[in-house]
């Protein structure tokens, strides 16, 4: 991903609320799963994760991304943007 694309990308994010919150137990299944449906509807989603030291957090986001097949947009503090287009949009 350019730097424009991801730029445009952030800007897009700005607004919006995390759509998925990952909690003390970590990067489960069940979130894995409803961070699947979130992206399937809004392509563009952020990820909140509390409870974890900042590696733990950029592995959590890593591996998220790596699962799903989506990008890392940006990452600050507890929060991840992540973005994969739909196949059925073009």
């Amino acid at each position: 991903m350019d730097t424009s694309s991801r730029q445009a990308l952030k800007a897009q994010a700005h607004h919006l609320k995390p759509v998925v919150l990952i909690g003390a137990k970590g990067l489960t299944d069940a979130v894995i799963n409803e961070t699947e449906h979130a992206l399937v509807a809004h392509e563009l989603i952020k990820v909140k994760i509390n409870g974890a030291e900042k590696e733990d957090r950029q592995l959590m986001s890593q591996e998220l991304c790596e699962r799903l097949n989506a990008v890392l947009v940006q990452s600050i503090g507890n929060t991840a943007i992540n973005c994969r287009g739909n196949k059925d949009n073009k």
